[in-house]
């Protein structure tokens, strides 16, 4: 699997929401595009990492910036977490790996010595001429969609306000 680095091209795909509606990436070209990767609906970390973003989804429409939340699980998990939660963000059903596989975000992952397959939490911001511009992946989950804000800001010319 090849390695994606800032200044590729994205890699396209086309995968159903919560939303009852399927997104395909090349259909944003123009704008930019923040897609965060997470292992599983309901989930502690998850749950943090979703209702950040939900929080912070006005400003980065603001800035242009659209996101769309990606995990293996189903539609129906999606809807069931959303409404659970009151998330505002579409979430993508991606249990094929249309975009987890060329992504390359389904990586051996090691917990308390065991090692597993699974979803590596990561944050890729595609630029609006379909480029990757950036790779972050998640150290810490709180505050993660903050530093995900600030960082575009930093990509996107022109002033901001904070």
């Amino acid at each position: 699997m090849q390695t994606l680095t800032p200044g590729m091209a994205a890699p396209d795909f086309a995968l159903p929401t919560d939303q009852g509606t399927v997104f395909q990436l090349s259909r944003h070209r123009g704008h930019t595009v923040i897609l965060f990767f997470y292992p599983q609906d309901d989930t502690e970390g998850c749950t943090v990492e979703n209702q950040e973003f939900s929080a912070l989804n006005a400003e980065f429409a603001a800035l242009g910036a659209t996101l769309l939340g990606l995990s293996p699980d189903d539609v129906a998990s999606h809807c069931a977490f959303r409404d659970k939660y009151g998330l505002q963000v579409p979430l993508a059903s991606d249990p094929d790996h249309k975009a987890i596989g060329p992504y390359n975000i389904w990586r051996l992952k090691k917990n308390y010595g065991r090692e597993y397959m699974g979803i590596v939490r990561t944050t890729i911001i595609i630029g609006p001429d379909g480029t990757i511009a950036d790779i972050i992946p998640v150290a810490r989950i709180k505050g993660h969609a903050a530093r995900v804000l600030a960082r575009l800001k930093q990509l996107i010319p022109g002033p901001h306000t904070d």
